[in-house]
């Protein structure tokens, strides 16, 4: 199982949005058109709770049941990880609960403590490991600040497969390959825009929220970048950057909102984006975003 799951690692992992009702309640049901979709495109890994799932809007409890719902949709079909993180404690409990959904692995999200320290990430991610059942662990990565000794310490955890960088480093990607263990699988955090760079020192995989709205496109960008075509990776790229400059907007905050308003001009409603993310988007944003969708077919 683990030796499957490594080998989807290289491909891409979709991190699925967190649907809402008007009620404000979660509507995991509401992810069955787009779970569908990405699988029927061929994407490798599907991810619940990650940060395009809005993981820190969530209470504990909303996320424990939005990995059980998410497994129940996606049925087997590809695997699936189950995010992890906050407090070490509720950490524990989302990785058993990855676990017992059936997930194929847990993915550790960075500890968003003010006071962490590279030792102490070591220590969260020995305790979540232990919680996870026996499954893989992902770590991620948004701090390269961990540095390159506390990287060769949490390649040491027998559970930890691989590590999803998520800063736009590749220099400082290049010392951590280098610091861990050559079993790791390096992907690339920061979705499509960045996969090639990110892919020339060592990522091999790439995480996407584009895969909620335009499957077909990070599946080919994949392609490309796995047949080393980088003009064709960089034509694909350049099809889709206008929606990841969206998102990039706001601090950041337009995120999720930019997914959220693609997939409602698509017809598939998964509610806003809550607060702190940037909802409504603008006009001019909505409009962007629009004209992608609209060259796109």
């Amino acid at each position: 199982m683990t030796a499957s799951f490594t080998a989807a690692l290289t491909g891409i992992s979709g991190i699925l949005v967190t649907p809402f009702d008007d009620g404000d309640c979660i509507a995991p049901g509401r992810l069955a058109p787009v779970i569908d979709r990405a699988v029927a495109a061929g994407v490798h890994i599907l991810v619940s709770n990650g940060n395009t799932g809005e993981f820190y809007s969530l209470a504990l409890e909303e996320a424990l049941h939005m990995v059980a719902a998410t497994a129940d949709l996606v049925a087997g079909r590809v695997p699936l990880v189950g995010g992890a993180g906050r407090s070490v404690a509720e950490a524990c409990r989302l990785a058993r609960a990855s676990a017992r959904a059936g997930c194929a692995a847990v993915m550790m999200h960075q500890p968003p403590d003010p006071f962490v320290s590279p030792r102490g990430t070591v220590d969260y991610a020995r305790r979540v490991a232990e919680a996870a059942e026996g499954l893989p662990l992902v770590l991620y990565i948004r701090n390269d600040a961990v540095g390159p000794a506390a990287f060769a310490a949490l390649s040491e955890i027998p559970q930890v497969v691989g590590v999803k960088w998520a800063t736009p480093n590749p220099l400082k990607l290049a010392e951590a390959v280098a610091a861990s263990d050559p079993r790791l699988i390096w992907v690339g955090g920061l979705a499509e825009v960045w996969a090639p760079a990110l892919c020339a020192v060592g990522a091999r995989g790439f995480t996407s929220g584009l895969i909620n709205v335009w499957p077909a496109r990070s599946v080919a960008i994949h392609a490309a970048l796995e047949a080393q075509d980088y003009a064709e990776a960089r034509r694909l790229i350049a099809g889709m950057r206008a929606f990841e400059d969206v998102r990039a907007e706001e601090m950041g905050g337009a995120n999720v909102s930019g997914v959220k308003t693609a997939l409602r001009l698509q017809g598939i409603d998964c509610g806003p984006a809550r607060p702190p993310a940037a909802w409504p988007l603008s006009d001019s944003q909505t409009a962007r975003i629009a004209a992608v969708l609209k060259a796109a077919g």
